[in-house]
């Protein structure tokens, strides 16, 4: 399969040279060159692995990689300039999954990259063997992992779209009104009203759907509430 990954680097030579070695590979790879940019990116877009450096313009790295780990579950391998063992356990507890010190190899780099690549389609492939994957026409959604797949292509998603999705998945065909998943999903005490969910299902319809005026897989029975089909 060919993999999609996000490069972030505010060194256009080691971003084009990272670009030029994995696109060689057969890897569909997009570029940013600060913080902001990167988190426009991955909003837009799946990936399946983002290489992100630590000083970047405008947001640093390990905020980026703060702010990706609140919506996805997506690998991120951190590159830095610095050595010391302090930046490297502040990085994986930002939630990086791994980390690599400049000036680097490459080919250390590929090998890496490709290394992560294998445990998580693997993974997919074990949850999906276990029963933890509910599976309808192109749309997965991996339980444990937290994830959602849309052909193979990750869909990032906030913990409110993620438990919505999974409970409607959960209770295919039964409809549900917006008063109902108000209570069920964010709880009796949440101060907001019933078009928070009418906010979350349209976000999820722009995510999982290929047409969200005309959805496939989240319904609205008019006058009552939504149901998955």
């Amino acid at each position: 399969m060919s993999y999609k990954l996000l490069v972030v680097d505010d060194e256009k030579l080691i971003v084009k040279g990272i670009k030029y070695s994995l696109e060689s590979d057969g890897m569909n790879v997009d570029t940013a060159y600060d913080g902001e940019e990167a988190i426009k990116l991955f909003k837009q877009s799946s990936y399946d692995l983002i290489v992100l450096d630590v000083m970047l313009p405008k947001l640093d790295g390990l905020t980026v990689c703060q702010m990706i780990r609140e919506e996805s579950t997506v690998p991120v391998i951190m590159l830095t300039a610095k050595g010391d063992d302090i930046d490297k356990i502040i990085g994986l507890d930002y939630g990086a999954d791994d980390y690599l010190t400049k000036p680097f190899n490459i080919l250390e780099l590929k090998a890496r990259i490709k290394a992560i690549l294998r445990r998580s389609t693997r993974a997919a492939a074990e949850a999906e063997a276990n029963g933890d994957v509910k599976k309808v026409r192109d749309l997965a959604l991996e339980g444990s992992a937290r994830r959602v797949v849309m052909k193979g292509r990750e869909i990032n998603l906030t913990a409110k779209e993620f438990v919505l999705l999974e409970f409607l998945m959960n209770n295919p065909g039964r409809v549900y009104s917006r008063e109902s998943l108000l209570d069920t999903i964010w709880g009796f005490a949440f101060p907001g009203d019933a078009r928070t969910v009418d906010v979350h299902v349209r976000r999820l319809r722009e995510k999982i759907e290929e047409q969200p005026g005309d959805p496939k897989y989240i319904h609205t029975k008019w006058g009552v509430g939504y149901y998955f089909k």
